[in-house]
């Protein structure tokens, strides 16, 4: 990454585009407080992520960031319900059961709690995933091609859920695809090429960002 400055306001869904070694996981990374940048500096509402020890942005990934990956990242030794409620036992703290099932019911899996991971199909996976990224009420979900496992019809509903919770909730969602049409679910995409910012728009239909994609060698 080079020279990139960019703010995501609260309570929108930025997609992040750019071709293969742009800098879209590199920026997300920096983002989510995954990775610290060699310069410049990252922060998450008031919080400068540069700052912060291990320890400290440990808490805080766990906390105010929530993940959602193209490979689920679910434990398959664990029931839906345990996944979902993971973040509350790797911190030590009671698992709060009727949260657990909130979440659930709003992924549209209130009657999946006791099954198993390889008991799902891909999109009931990644809807685990998105309940266990909702489940402390984090200020920013982080998406890293979450449609990118999944056929169409499936992808569709699941960007659907993410932009639902936008709407309803007033989160944050931050996505990195190559998929126009993913893409066209979100408030505004920003574009990468070579490491730097490539434009953005807002407003998105899949037409004009496919569209800004042929073109990113103008910027």
């Amino acid at each position: 990454m080079n020279d990139v400055s960019m703010g995501v306001p609260r309570g929108t869904f930025t997609a992040i585009m750019g071709p293969s070694g742009s800098g879209k996981s590199t920026f997300l990374h920096c983002s989510a407080g995954l990775d610290k940048p060699t310069k410049g500096r990252v922060i998450l509402g008031d919080m400068p992520l540069a700052s912060l020890n291990e320890e400290q942005l440990t808490e805080i990934r766990r906390e105010r960031v929530g993940f959602v990956f193209q490979a689920y990242n679910l434990l398959d030794s664990l029931t839906v319900a345990d996944n979902v409620g993971l973040p509350f036992r790797l911190a030590g703290a009671p698992v709060p059961a009727d949260r657990v099932r909130t979440e659930l019911a709003g992924v549209g899996l209130a009657d999946m709690g006791e099954r198993y991971p390889g008991q799902l199909s891909g999109g009931q996976r990644q809807r685990v995933a998105i309940a266990r990224a909702l489940i402390t009420g984090p200020d920013v979900i982080f998406a890293d091609e979450p449609t990118g496992a999944l056929d169409t019809r499936t992808g569709k509903q699941v960007l659907q859920l993410l932009r639902g919770i936008v709407d309803r909730t007033g989160q944050t969602v931050v996505m990195v695809t190559h998929d126009p049409v993913a893409a066209s679910h979100a408030d505004s995409v920003t574009f990468l090429a070579d490491g730097r910012l490539a434009g953005e728009l807002t407003g998105p239909t899949p037409e004009k960002v496919a569209d800004r994609m042929t073109r990113l060698g103008e910027w």
